[in-house]
């Protein structure tokens, strides 16, 4: 793989020495021309071909699913993943009493909405690395990938304790996906939801999430339109009554959908199975050890180092102002948490590194 071929598909490369994808991550030329075409059709053809949309989005789907080993027709689209995770947590039955169990540290996705939920007498709990649930967990609610430190939990045996336990599992791959592999027959999340303008290098606004079909016959759409009724295609004569809703997950998406940027999900998922989802993890991971070394070396304490986003912890030297020294050398990186967050993906290169080994 000539990765230095495959940088020079993102333009934005080009200003600075970007190691922040855990933030956003770049687009291609080949995404951006996705979208343009979207609207060069509009213009084109006055948006009388619109129902035709819908089927390039059911392509999606199954490209989707062949990314993290689904049915296309178990993926909806919504706009961001707070709106995913809203939907799952709005949608159970919560009794006084019910937990939600969580890792510490989680992005405050996974908090807001449960410690909302306390006025109805649900509990949030913290528990560390997730190796038992405690009593009357009705819902476990975890990321792929910590957003400040890198921790990556092991998702197959809390999926395993998940359903022993009789709770629900919703993982949240933003931070993951894209640079790292995901299988939904391995995991048997009941939902897995992912915004793709972090790791999978999509516009804002893409959105997806896959849903097992039972959690589809117990979580009821929280939006309901014209899109509702699994007759909506038939437009010269649509249902004016109670909406039979579809087996399929776009039973949860109800109108109109944010195509320009779907399009260029869709281009954006087509280059990961190009170069193919194993070979994109390995580079990333090349990368995240190259870069670790890097980081002890200038004597920082690194938590883990087999993730594709790295924290950094000096004693002596605060993350955020770090952060800001980087940035007047060109060098984009975050701080989270009191950590330096650098964060590469497949499209950066040793000699990237070098440069921010030499400013640090």
């Amino acid at each position: 793989m000539n990765w230095h071929d495959v940088r020079a598909e993102y333009p934005s490369l080009q200003n600075c020495t970007y190691l922040n994808s855990a933030t956003f991550g770049q687009l291609a030329k080949r995404t951006q021309a996705a979208v343009s075409a979207h609207f060069a059709r509009r213009d084109r053809l006055a948006c009388a071909d619109f129902l035709t949309w819908f089927d390039d989005m059911d392509e999606l789907r199954a490209l989707i699913g062949k990314l993290i080993n689904c049915n296309g027709s178990d993926i909806a689209f919504v706009t961001n993943a707070s709106a995913a995770l809203s939907l799952f947590l709005g949608g159970i039955d919560w009794q006084p009493g019910d937990r939600i169990a969580t890792l510490p540290n989680e992005f405050p996705n996974q908090y807001y909405y449960a410690q909302w939920l306390g006025a109805k007498g649900v509990e949030l709990v913290e528990v560390p690395d997730l190796a038992a649930l405690p009593e009357r967990t009705k819902a476990v609610v975890l990321s792929t990938v910590n957003y400040t430190n890198g921790y990556r939990p092991d998702l197959v045996a809390i999926g395993k304790l998940a359903r022993e336990a009789g709770a629900l599992l919703y993982v949240d791959g933003t931070q993951s996906l894209g640079a790292l592999q995901f299988d939904v027959q391995a995991v048997r999340p009941d939902m897995f939801a992912v915004d793709g303008y972090k790791w999978m290098l999509s516009p804002n606004g893409a959105t997806f999430f896959y849903i097992t079909p039972e959690l589809r016959r117990m979580i009821a759409p929280a939006v309901i339109g014209w899109r509702s009724d699994q007759g909506w295609r038939s437009v010269d004569d649509l249902n004016h009554g109670v909406p039979q809703f579809p087996e399929a997950a776009e039973r949860y998406e109800g109108g109109m959908l944010n195509f320009p940027s779907l399009y260029g999900m869709a281009e954006a998922v087509r280059t990961l199975l190009d170069l193919g989802p194993a070979n994109v993890e390995r580079r990333v991971l090349e990368l995240a050890g190259l870069t670790a070394g890097i980081l002890r070396d200038a004597g920082a304490q690194i938590r883990t180092t087999d993730t594709n986003i790295l924290a950094a912890h000096w004693e002596c030297r605060e993350a955020s102002q770090l952060a800001l020294e980087l940035k007047s050398k060109g060098i984009v990186v975050a701080a989270r948490h009191g950590n330096l967050r650098v964060s590469p993906h497949f499209y950066n290169t040793e000699d990237d590194l070098e440069i921010f080994r030499g400013a640090l």
